[in-house]
């Protein structure tokens, strides 16, 4: 099969396509990175170098400017949501004009769709509360539902926080244990939905074998941790020296606005969808996580 991949030379889409190449499919990756093709890879800037005949049998859309690159001022949220929501409206506009559309959407979107919820456990029924990161979600996920209207499946990717080595929140997730500091940040009672970036393309690997199967799906392992659960399992990792958790008037201080949407409060989410429709997580515990991940640092 040939995949149209936007976000491709990101975290989780580096390694989706090093499984897809693995398989034998082919893609074409939309990045603002100039690489070289290869026989089973093509490289565009702008999807307006696809044309109308191209043959284009799943779409995953992964792109996106990160929630933490920077501080939350104004120009950088405008600038978050213009990267997801319209690189999505540009992902349907091809759509549109293909000659023969694609099967399959899947479209990355995120657990904070939900609003910060407490402890409540969250299905993929859970309500939404108000908040900047519940707002980028539903216009997400709503962008990317448009692809129904030309007769194309669409599974909506609820992505909780994703784990590896060698990038995205485990690099600065783990350094104060690579000196020694154990810590948490404000309560630490908050909850952390995290994923193993393997089961992430495993999913999206289930998701597109399964045409029964379309919506929203939590990406999310089945047991969450706390902030603090986090910070003890590490401990059994890494030898520390001491615990210094960082208050939450530092981090608002640090970050502003990011340090209540993304650090100081989480939701308890569970995947309830996928679990239903048979998928077996390799990773489904933080332990398992972690001793796969940390095992070469």
């Amino acid at each position: 099969m040939h995949y149209l991949i936007t976000g491709g030379t990101g975290f989780i889409g580096t390694a989706l396509i090093e499984a897809l190449l693995a398989e034998g499919h082919s893609a074409t990756v939309l990045s603002r990175q100039r690489l070289p093709d290869t026989a089973a890879l093509r490289y565009v800037a702008d999807l307006q170098e696809v044309t109308d005949e191209a043959h284009i049998d799943v779409v995953v859309n992964l792109a996106g400017a990160s929630l933490a690159g920077a501080r939350w001022t104004e120009g950088y949220k405008q600038e978050i949501l213009s990267s997801r929501i319209g690189t999505t409206e540009t992902v349907i506009a091809l759509i549109e004009r293909l000659n023969r559309k694609p099967r399959l959407l899947l479209s990355a979107s995120a657990i904070g769709y939900y609003g910060h919820h407490g402890d409540e456990l969250l299905g993929e029924d859970g309500v939404v509360e108000p908040g900047f990161s519940a707002t980028l979600c539903q216009q997400w996920e709503s962008a990317a539902e448009a692809a129904a209207q030309q007769g194309v499946r669409v599974c909506l990717l609820r992505l909780g926080v994703v784990l590896d080595r060698n990038g995205g929140a485990m690099e600065e997730m783990a350094r104060p244990f690579k000196f020694g500091i154990a810590n948490w940040l404000g309560s630490g009672h908050q909850w952390l939905s995290w994923v193993h970036r393997r089961d992430v393309v495993a999913a999206i690997r289930f998701l597109r074998d399964r045409p029964d199967l379309e919506g929203a799906f939590n990406i999310t392992a089945p047991e969450p941790v706390t902030s603090r659960g986090f910070c003890s399992a590490m401990k059994r990792y890494k030898r520390t020296l001491l615990t210094a958790p960082v208050p939450a008037p530092v981090m608002r201080l640090l970050v502003g606005e990011m340090a209540e949407e993304l650090l100081l409060n989480g939701q308890r989410v569970v995947p309830g969808r996928l679990a239903a429709a048979g998928f077996q997580f390799g990773y489904a515990n933080l332990d398992a996580a972690l001793e796969d991940i940390l095992q070469a640092s």
